[in-house]
């Protein structure tokens, strides 16, 4: 009776010990992996499914997995750094392990692997881009004449200006889009809000940190740039409008340069049919007209 109480006991902290699986979404980062004898898989196609009915698995058995993605290179500069032999499950397993808690990551919920994967990769161009904007943000410094933090100047412009794009837009589900390309990289960030039982604004942190940090690039860096956002409620036509960046603002783009953007195809230049049920309209006054800009010296 004690051995079947032990091991009733044990199934049930299994079910409390969260996972971490690292994944290798690519086939160039899996060949980049069977270069470690310890590493078994031969073929990519195989290793997701078997990644799969294990993640499967752990859910009916009540435990949670988190995904994280796996970066060979990472993984050989870490293995290097810490002084680990590369070549032992033990070591993948501890680079995992910290995955979880610095790296791109999702919780799998059941979804199948191919909505799993894009998403996971979305995440790691995401936490890149914010990662790539803060890092050039915090290199402009101070002010040579008046001492203060251009970049933090930047990123209290930029938040105030997103509150007021959000505080002026009609009720719905917004959908954003910021896009920076006069720095050394094209930068895009993305974010969505939408509206509690109480009409206030819900917003994921991590989205809005990203998107706000770029849009402040932007501001500090007076880089081309544009900001686009589309609303959709029930009942009503969905409402796109957008802005250009123009020194440390925004400036509203005509109906007619929304309608263009969204109805032109970028790689060919050819005219594309526009949206039925969508409105493409000149944005609301953010009502920021006499407030003081972020740093202009």
């Amino acid at each position: 009776m004690a051995r079947t109480d032990h091991q009733t006991m044990r199934r049930v902290l299994r079910r409390e010990i969260a996972g971490t699986i690292g994944l290798l979404t690519d086939e160039h980062d899996f060949r980049a992996m069977r270069r470690y004898r310890s590493f078994t898989f031969d073929d990519h196609a195989t290793y997701l499914k078997q990644v799969e009915d294990l993640l499967r698995t752990r859910a009916s058995q009540g435990s949670h997995t988190t995904v994280a993605l796996f970066d060979p290179q990472e993984y050989a500069e870490y293995c290097q750094e810490a002084g680990l032999n590369p070549d032992i499950p033990s070591s993948r397993t501890r680079f995992t392990a910290e995955l979880a808690a610095t790296g791109p990551s999702l919780p799998y919920e059941g979804q199948p692997l191919t909505d799993l994967v894009p998403a996971l990769v979305d995440e790691a161009v995401r936490q890149a881009t914010w990662e790539y904007a803060t890092t050039l943000l915090a290199r402009l410094g101070s002010c040579a004449t008046c001492g203060e933090d251009i970049g933090r100047a930047a990123f209290t412009r930029a938040s105030d200006l997103l509150v007021r794009i959000l505080d002026t837009a009609r009720p719905g589900e917004h959908h954003l889009v910021c896009s920076i390309t006069g720095t050394p990289e094209t930068l895009v960030a993305v974010l969505h809000s939408d509206e509690d039982n109480e009409g206030a604004v819900e917003l994921d942190e991590a989205e809005a940190l990203e998107f706000t940090t770029v849009l402040a690039l932007g501001v500090a860096t007076k880089s081309p740039g544009g900001l686009v956002m589309r609303t959709t409620a029930q009942g009503t036509p969905d409402q796109i409008y957008g802005w250009r960046l123009r020194g440390e603002g925004l400036e509203p783009l005509t109906a007619g340069e929304v309608f263009d953007a969204y109805c032109t195809d970028l790689d060919s230049g050819d005219l594309i049919s526009p949206e039925s049920g969508v409105d493409y309209c000149v944005p609301p006054d953010l009502g920021m007209e006499g407030q003081p800009p972020g740093h202009t010296h």
